[in-house]
């Protein structure tokens, strides 16, 4: 699964690395949250990259409210093309969602003992995601799940789920609405092991209202890599 990440790129880099035009609105978040707005870039009708709000945890266009994206903010990858909720958005609605790192968390003495990840070789990086757009009471929503995959054996210390890491040269297929559904669930699965680092944070990070730098900090004394445990 993934329930929290950070996002703390400068807004050109952004730009630069995902083909917008301008620069987003952004600020650096370091604790984001399901149910909050997050940054999505999708392919607009005239075939140009866009950045948009999104909410996180998808309300499918035929959802009768909005409730139902509080449990779907994770789309696991093996069952996103056949699930109802996810098909849909699958096939029309994919985007990528930049992120910095994310955060897992394990059980330590009874305690849970949050981590953050990350590719080794790429501090800004695109998070496999799918979108969908609710006509609610008071308009249009626009929200957003991610999707997942197994973990790799770097991550499966931690959780045995992952978020699906979108390579840079793949962005152009998964954001494409022609490309068909045998090619976009090869480009679902887990991120190399070999190409990722995890460090244990500060149990701050549990409460969302938390959000500040020293959150992605490795936790002093604690371990870097997972295997310490």
């Amino acid at each position: 699964m993934c329930g929290r990440y950070a996002l703390h790129a400068h807004p050109e880099v952004v730009a630069l690395q995902f083909g917008l035009d301008a620069p987003p609105a952004l600020k650096a978040r370091y604790n984001i949250c399901p149910g909050t707005d997050v940054l999505g870039v999708r392919v607009d009708r005239g075939g140009r990259r866009a950045a948009g709000n999104y909410r996180w945890g998808l309300i499918p266009h035929w959802a009768k409210d909005a409730s139902i994206g509080h449990r779907l903010a994770n789309a696991r990858g093996e069952s996103v093309e056949e699930r109802p909720a996810f098909r849909d958005a699958f096939l029309r609605g994919r985007c990528l969602v930049p992120a910095s790192g994310y955060y897992e968390w394990t059980s330590v003495a009874g305690a849970k003992q949050p981590w953050y990840l990350r590719p080794l070789d790429a501090p800004l990086f695109g998070l496999a995601g799918i979108t969908s757009r609710w006509q609610g009471p008071n308009g249009p929503v626009q929200s957003v799940a991610l999707i997942t995959t197994a973990a790799n054996a770097l991550s499966a210390r931690i959780h045995d789920r992952m978020p699906v890491i979108v390579a840079p040269d793949d962005y152009a297929a998964w954001l494409d609405p022609q490309t068909g559904a045998q090619a976009l669930k090869r480009l679902v699965g887990p991120y190399p092991a070999e190409r990722m680092a995890a460090h244990a944070v500060s149990a701050r990070v549990n409460a969302p209202a938390n959000d500040d730098p020293a959150l992605v900090e490795p936790l002093p004394g604690g371990p870097l890599q997972p295997h310490l445990l």
